[in-house]
């Protein structure tokens, strides 16, 4: 197996793209045993070593999806870093009794932090939000690429596509078009027209009495709401949703399986319909 894997911190694509490039290239492509005997030590043991080993072994592939994502203008290098932070992200939620490869699992963690690294820097506004804004972004400015603006019909067929309203389309396509615009009147700008900048009609509510107090009572509200929801749970789930969430210092599920007297798996299905039933009790 890749015992000679270099420790993640001494790898960056920031300093020299291609010398980073070619270094994970040359790291080891795991069986599908070495991975599965990995995943299995990181899911039940906690192994920071076996996370080490899969993440490093998949770094080669972040580097080809970030590659996907060149036509956006940003650096290469900050692809591949958001792309390794999805890639971490999965290989901690991996669960190697479902039967799929790692990679498999991966993708979606690791495109979904370079899309939220797209819209976060793509423009200084945000252009899209919500799911369907996302899956609309992405599509429809591939398809602009060699189309102009959209006709009825091609708006429907992209709508249809996507599942989404037509009313969309047309709203993101408006996004694409947009420019940004200086919140504060340019340098040059002459007194006729610097009054039309944001910075002279956009208000500030941040600090708004009203908006203040409303952010006040939300924050009490969540707090009694969760202290009540943790009232219906039984003395161990209780105990358990503490010691892995609340607590400055987070127990492991094999800390709680020795106290307890169960099997890590237990701690973690205990954990799991704890959660469950909070989130329930909250949105009642």
């Amino acid at each position: 197996m890749g015992t000679s894997l270099q420790p993640i911190h001494t790898l960056s694509p920031g300093a020299n793209l291609n010398a980073y490039i070619q270094t994970v290239s040359g790291f080891e492509v795991l069986s599908a045993e070495e991975e599965k005997k990995l995943a299995e030590d990181l899911y039940y043991h906690e192994n920071l070593e076996a996370a080490r080993q899969l993440v490093m072994s998949h770094l080669r592939f972040v580097v080809h999806i970030a590659k996907s994502y060149s036509g956006y203008g940003l650096n290469q290098g900050d692809l591949i870093q958001e792309g390794n932070v999805g890639l971490m992200k999965a290989v901690k939620r991996f669960n190697p009794e479902k039967g799929v490869r790692l990679v498999s699992f991966a993708v979606h963690w690791i495109k979904a932090e370079i899309h939220e690294f797209i819209l976060r820097n793509w423009r200084i506004v945000k252009i899209a939000t919500t799911k369907a804004q996302r899956k609309l972004f992405f599509n429809l400015r591939g398809q602009k690429k060699k189309l102009a603006w959209l006709t009825n019909d091609e708006a429907k067929r992209v709508a249809a596509e996507l599942n989404v309203d037509v009313q969309h389309v047309h709203e993101m396509e408006g996004r694409l078009a947009a420019h940004d615009a200086a919140f504060d009147a340019g340098v040059d700008d002459d007194d006729d027209s610097a009054w039309q900048a944001p910075a002279h009609y956009l208000e500030d509510r941040r600090y708004d009495p009203a908006t203040m107090l409303e952010h006040d009572n939300w924050q009490e509200t969540s707090v009694n709401n969760l202290s009540a929801a943790m009232e219906q749970l039984d003395d161990r789930s209780r105990d358990i949703i503490e010691a892995r969430w609340l607590s400055e210092s987070k127990a492991t599920l094999h800390e709680l399986a020795d106290k307890y007297g169960v099997s890590a798996e237990r701690i973690r299905q205990l954990e799991k319909n704890a959660m469950k039933k909070v989130r329930v009790a909250m949105e009642a």
